[in-house]
């Protein structure tokens, strides 16, 4: 089974690089088995189509707009994914929904779709998440975790290199 995490979005429009901070944070934090890839698809839109080939299973992290207050978390699967696009934050979120459009013309669209997100406080120009956005990063990241495990997938704690040697 081919599965593919996809973190989205623009880390210097502050709240929207929430995708690509939850993928790093578990690239950093825990090592998966061969048939899950973990990417930070960033801003690319549709130059990720190709990723998306034998992909089984998708799921997607990123900032999505909601009638909800800031930091609010939301899990949307399936059709619905499309359909939480339409409010765009930002360029990139035209380019995802697009990428599922062409993904389902080409006949590779993964028949399985998660897409977790939170609500942005603030998409302006800056580096920082906001506090209330930040407040969810570790939660993001657990439900990522809970979702695969609902997959069949066991990611593995990554082992720590506090005993590395320096040559003498």
């Amino acid at each position: 089974m081919n599965i593919l995490v996809l973190g989205i979005g623009n880390l210097i429009m502050s709240d929207d690089g929430i995708g690509v901070r939850v993928v790093q944070r578990l690239l950093e934090k825990y090592r998966f088995p061969p048939e899950v890839r973990v990417v930070d698809g960033g801003t690319l839109g549709l130059d990720l189509l190709p990723m998306l080939e034998g992909v089984e299973k998708l799921l997607l992290v990123d900032a999505v707009e909601t009638d909800a207050d800031a930091g609010t978390i939301v899990r949307i699967s399936g059709q619905g994914i499309p359909i939480a696009m339409k409010n765009k934050l930002s360029a990139h979120q035209a380019g995802l929904q697009d990428l599922l459009l062409l993904a389902e013309l080409q006949g590779y669209l993964p028949r399985d779709m998660v897409l977790l997100g939170v609500h942005p406080e603030d998409i302006g120009i800056g580096l920082e998440l906001s506090a209330q956005v930040a407040s969810r990063l570790d939660p993001l990241v657990a439900l990522a975790l809970e979702e695969l495990e609902q997959w069949g997938v066991k990611a593995e704690p990554a082992v720590a290199c506090s005993n590395i040697l320096s040559p003498s």
